[in-house]
Order: C-alpha cells, then structure tokens, then sequence
C-alpha cells in the first residue's frame, strides 16, 4: 500500500482526498518510481479543486511531474537505481501522476535527471521552471538578444514568472516584471527584474497598437493582458505565450502582427519533443542560479496539498510549491 492524492466524481460530484492505495492499482507502465519530489502546479489545483476540466479521466492521482528513483523496469533506457524525471505527457490527467509515493509510467516519458540537481531542487523548478526555459529559448530562437530590448515577464510572481525572471536575469535581458501583487516587489527585484509593472495597467481592453516598449516578453496570463503585451511590442518583438491564467479568450486584433511584424510563439511543455526536454534541463544547470530557488519555494507535506491548492488558485502563493516525498 502506498498514500496518494486521489480524486473521484461520479453522481455524488467532485471528491478529492489521501488515499491509501494497493499498489496493483497503479496504471499501466513499463517504469515504476520510488516518487522522491513532486510539485503542485496551477493546471494541479485546477485539478484537485475540480475548478477546471484538467481530468479526463477518474479516478486520478494528480501532479504533473515528479523526480524520484526507477524501482522497476521493462524499458532498456532505464534501469532500478536511476534517478528520472517527468514533465507532462498527460500525467495527472489521463495517466496517474506524481503526487504519490509511487507512479508506474512509460519510460519514454521520462527524462534522467541531470547530476546537478537534487530531486527536490529538479521540483523547485519543476515544470513551470521547464516552461520558462522553453520560453527563454524560444525567444533565442527568434532573434531576441540582451541588446534587442526591455523583455516583459507577465505573472511575474507565480512559478513560471519567477524563474524566467531569473533566468533572463542571469543572461543578461533587462527584465520589467508585472504582476498584480505589489507586496511582492522587493522578492522580484531580488530575482533579478529592473523595474515592477501593474498588472492592471494591461487587464482593461487597450487600443490595437500601442506605444511600442518590449523586444521580447514570456505570458503565463493570456486573455486581455496577452492581447495588451502583444500591442505594446516593439518591431519584430516575440511573445512567448505560455498559459492562461488570465482566461482562454484572445481579444486582440491582427495589427500588431501584420503592422509591426510581431511574432506570437506557443509554448506547450506537456508534448513537447524528448530532445528539447533534456535541452531545457541541461540549459537550466547552467542559466538558472541554484541559490535563488530556496528563495521561489514553498515546501508542504503530501497532506497538505489539498488546502495548498485553493491558495494556488487564489493566487496567493509565491513562487514554486513542492512536496518532499521520500528519501533515496
């Protein structure tokens, strides 16, 4: 037996609560972990909190990535004594997840994890730390450069925030950080962002195109702030978009895109290609200060996760959220 979040719904409705579990139950996989460190994630609270569609299929262990040790496997990449990780691939919403002391998946899934982190220093950057990499390099990717120009971090404060604030930070880009928690602009300033903009001058509809400020910005918000970054950009700027914490609505026009050249780049880490996972990680050993993750989280047991996760979509949690599960 082993404990686990786990959520149900049937005709009594949505029910979450730890659970012991036989370990027979886990799904099918040719992997199973020994979970070490999971995190809980935005799409995760959505999940457990039942205030979004997030799973499609019950009942569910939760938690979108985990690092942990390979107790058992079928699959030749890996072997008992690896150390893995997981980002993604519909773990936590088609397929058990990782907040459980154990999770049986397909190896192809998994990642080794990189010698310099530590399973609980990989769930402090975790997948919103894989995002913001991903962001990063796509912004690389199109052109933009230190010199290039100002870069906007929107969500500044959230886990994806934090760490491509960082990260862009360490690299050299000037980083402006909005957020709509003013309280929380002497922790973004230590992570390397030069000024603090308000998220309320950008969630009010704005005009098509606007006064050009950023060369390049990472959007975790989405809806209105998402349409107001992409006017606001200078020429030939790029957005690197991300998610949707905002809303799914895109209310924008296609001025900024076809008058300015702007580009609109979609991040999506959860199929995102095996080769660029390891990319981003190994990219995060290098351009991600280990000293300021201490700063960006927040530890709570298993049994905690559940109330964790209505302060995640209240949003008053600061940075990342991670739960230590087992020792090696």
């Amino acid at each position: 037996m082993f404990r686990a979040i786990m959520i149900s719904k049937d005709e009594a409705g949505h029910r979450v609560a730890l659970s012991e579990v036989d370990q027979d139950q886990l799904p099918d996989g040719d992997v199973t972990v020994k979970v070490q460190c999971s995190t809980l994630n935005y799409k995760d609270a959505l999940a457990i909190t039942g205030k979004g569609p997030v799973v499609r299929k019950f009942p569910m262990v939760p938690g979108i990535d985990f690092a942990g040790v390979v107790e058992q496997s079928d699959n030749p990449e890996f072997h008992a004594g690896d150390r893995v990780v997981l980002n993604g691939w519909g773990v936590g919403e088609v397929h058990w997840g990782g907040l459980a002391e154990h999770a049986r998946v397909k190896g192809d899934w998994l990642i080794p994890l990189d010698p310099a982190f530590s399973p609980e220093q990989a769930m402090s950057i975790g997948t919103a730390g894989y995002t913001a990499m991903l962001c990063v390099m796509a912004l690389e990717k199109h052109g933009v450069m230190p010199e290039s120009g100002e870069i906007l971090v929107t969500g500044a404060a959230g886990g994806v925030g934090s760490v491509a604030t960082a990260i862009l930070a360490k690299r050299g880009y000037t980083v402006a950080a909005l957020t709509g928690r003013p309280e929380e602009a002497g922790y973004l300033k230590s992570l390397g962002a030069c000024r603090i903009v308000d998220r309320a001058d950008y969630s009010a509809p704005g005009k098509p195109l606007a006064k050009e400020q950023w060369a390049g910005a990472v959007d975790v918000v989405g809806g209105q702030v998402l349409a107001n970054v992409c006017a606001a950009m200078k020429y030939r700027g790029v957005v690197a978009a991300c998610g949707l914490a905002g809303g799914m609505a895109f209310p924008a026009t296609v001025a900024p895109f076809i008058l300015r050249g702007v580009t609109l780049a979609g991040i999506d880490s959860v199929m995102c290609p095996k080769a660029e996972r390891i990319e981003a990680w190994r990219r995060l050993a290098v351009d991600l200060d280990p000293a300021l993750l201490s700063s960006m989280i927040e530890r709570i047991a298993l049994e905690d996760v559940i109330p964790a996760a209505e302060r995640l979509i209240a949003g008053t949690v600061r940075g990342r959220v991670i739960v230590p599960i087992a020792s090696a």
